[in-house]
């Protein structure tokens, strides 16, 4: 495999190196966000929308993005290093935005440090999952909603231990909810139901993350004469569908096959992700 790199604000570094510096208030507040952009044929896909989600969390944060950090910007640093780190298939980029260092709960500036890594994936197009995964309800924390809800910041914590709590109650992942115990998305992703061939996802406005993925389904989906509201779901409205999966911009579309003692077919989820998979290769010029 070719030796890989990151960009550290700039400078071009063996990601198999320190790339972190002493101080980051990423490290050591969660001072940040980031985006999670999947590779195919060696080419970032949906950048466009991924730099609209960075810019408007940044608005949010009051993090000050300098004047040339703009999608053009952003779209040959992340190529350079998919050239460099010789990815020509597929893979997956992770880009950080982060307060400058300085300063401890308040900061001494609101100006931004940037880090970029690339790795390569196992395949170069949207594979849906052979086996439905098993779900519940996480319980202990519950989601905020507040103005930073939509945005990808480096809070993690509350997704951290439903990943651990799921895996120690032999599940796949678990539902997070808000306050008000409406369902908003999994611990990694965000929430379809299928019920009589239409689409329901939960609203921006109850907290989930605002995922590029789910915007594109959304889209592919009314494309194909698929119905979808953006609704407020809650647990009783797991029981009623015939299907559940799960939208992320690395997987595409990962399918549920349970949640408790309610089983689930995929008819939509393969048919989404078929469709996603066109487009991709139109769009791209590729051949699967």
């Amino acid at each position: 495999m070719a030796e890989l790199f990151i960009n550290n604000n700039g400078a071009i570094l063996p990601a198999d190196k320190p790339t972190i510096q002493t101080g980051s208030r990423a490290f050591m507040y969660g001072d940040g966000l980031f985006e999670s952009i999947r590779i195919i044929g060696g080419i970032p896909i949906n950048l466009a929308n991924h730099f609209k989600r960075l810019e408007d969390g940044a608005k949010a944060i009051q993090l000050r993005l300098p004047v040339y950090f703009t999608l053009d910007f952003l779209k040959s640093k992340i190529e350079e290093l998919i050239q460099k780190s010789g990815i020509t298939e597929g893979g997956k980029c992770r880009v950080s935005v982060d307060r400058m260092n300085g300063g401890t709960y308040f900061p001494e500036t609101n100006e931004i440090n940037y880090f970029i890594e690339v790795v390569p994936y196992t395949s170069n197009f949207f594979e849906l999952n052979n086996k439905g995964l098993e779900i519940d309800i996480y319980q202990p924390l519950k989601k905020q909603n507040n103005f930073l809800a939509n945005y990808k910041t480096k809070n993690g914590l509350m997704y951290i231990m439903a990943a651990i709590m799921a895996k120690e109650k032999g599940l796949d992942d678990y539902l997070i909810t808000n306050e008000k115990s409406v369902i908003l998305e999994s611990s990694n992703s965000n929430l379809f139901i299928v019920s009589n061939g239409v689409l329901y996802t939960p609203s921006l406005e109850d907290g989930c993350i605002a995922g590029t993925m789910r915007m594109q389904v959304i889209n592919l989906a009314i494309k194909h004469g698929i119905r979808v509201y953006e609704c407020s779901i809650l647990p009783q409205n797991l029981l009623s569908g015939d299907e559940i999966f799960f939208t992320n911009a690395i997987r595409g579309i990962v399918w549920v096959g349970g949640y408790r003692t309610k089983r689930y077919q995929n008819t939509i989820a393969r048919k989404m992700q078929a469709y996603l998979n066109d487009f991709w290769e139109n769009e791209l010029g590729i051949q699967y």
